[in-house]
């Protein structure tokens, strides 16, 4: 077994040197295909990052009624957080919002405009956190259902549901793209193969004559169509590894305090997806190709 492998690298190693034309064109497509494959993964793990760090900051802001006693708050403090959904309400003076937003203004590098103001126009405010973001409705229910305690409600979910919508976008957009070079470089493995099988095909009507198997004939082929796969994900990690601090600035750039770029899981991820996409797509091409020509 051992010496059947190491004869079908060594035939393997001899068939891309032959064809290296075409060996290059292949291993160049499958390294754009890798990219492409690994930059979708990039992107919508860190728009998914940015979701969940968002959500994590997703709140709802009720706004109290001047004038309400402590007790008054207290209920509808303690009504809302009895709601399953909510994990925590906390209470928001008058002086406790004017500072929020004069701290919003100092980090957004604007001007304080309420120190032209001379009173406190920020009511008192709920700051509700869910358990799931998306689970708001009955939390929105509650609170309209507190006339003259509750004088408007601040949502933020508009925020999220856009970025869901555009990561959904970018993923199936991404997947098309990939399916169609995947396409391309499946076809490109195919046409190497065959025309390696080609020119060798008075040796391969010799080996058959003096009684090789299918397997015996088939497997260099194979090796050689892996062998694209695996010098292809071995091009496209390098890159990537040579890229990565760069893209980790620019997405901390871009993303500001979301944690995005490349972590460790994202790490080992990438690796494993292109290895077994490289891989994957030169032993099928490959088989596809000899599976073919043998049947002929």
């Amino acid at each position: 077994m051992i010496r059947f492998v190491g004869f079908s690298l060594r035939r393997a190693f001899q068939g891309l040197w032959r064809n290296r034309v075409m060996t290059i064109a292949a291993v160049v497509t499958m390294v754009l295909m890798l990219i492409l494959l690994s930059s979708l993964l990039i992107v919508v793990s860190g728009m998914e990052a940015g979701l969940t760090y968002i959500e994590s900051k997703v709140e709802i802001r009720a706004e109290l009624a001047e004038g309400l006693t402590q007790d008054r708050v207290d209920q509808l403090e303690r009504q809302v957080g009895a709601i399953p959904e909510v994990s925590s309400v906390t209470y928001i003076s008058k002086e406790q919002a004017l500072e929020e937003f004069r701290q919003q203004r100092i980090q957004a590098g604007e001007d304080d405009l309420t120190q032209y103001v001379g009173f406190n126009p920020f009511p008192a405010q709920l700051s509700i956190r869910l358990v799931d973001p998306k689970q708001f409705s009955d939390v929105v229910a509650a609170l309209n259902a507190a006339p003259g305690v509750v004088t408007g409600i601040i949502q933020q979910q508009s925020n999220v549901d856009r970025l869901i919508s555009v990561t959904g976008v970018l993923r199936v957009v991404g997947l098309a793209i990939l399916g169609l070079v995947g396409l391309t470089v499946l076809l490109i493995i195919v046409n190497t193969i065959r025309m390696a099988l080609m020119s060798r095909s008075d040796e391969i009507e010799i080996m058959r004559l003096v009684g090789a198997s299918d397997a015996f004939i088939r497997w260099p082929f194979i090796f050689e169509g892996v062998l694209v796969g695996l010098i292809g994900a071995g091009v496209t990690l390098a890159l990537l590894l040579a890229a990565s601090a760069p893209i980790s600035q620019l997405a901390t750039a871009i993303a500001g305090q979301v944690p995005v770029g490349f972590s460790e899981t994202l790490s080992a991820q990438i690796t494993g997806l292109v290895l077994a996409a490289g891989i994957g797509l030169g032993g099928i091409g490959a088989w596809l190709s000899v599976r073919t020509y043998l049947r002929r």
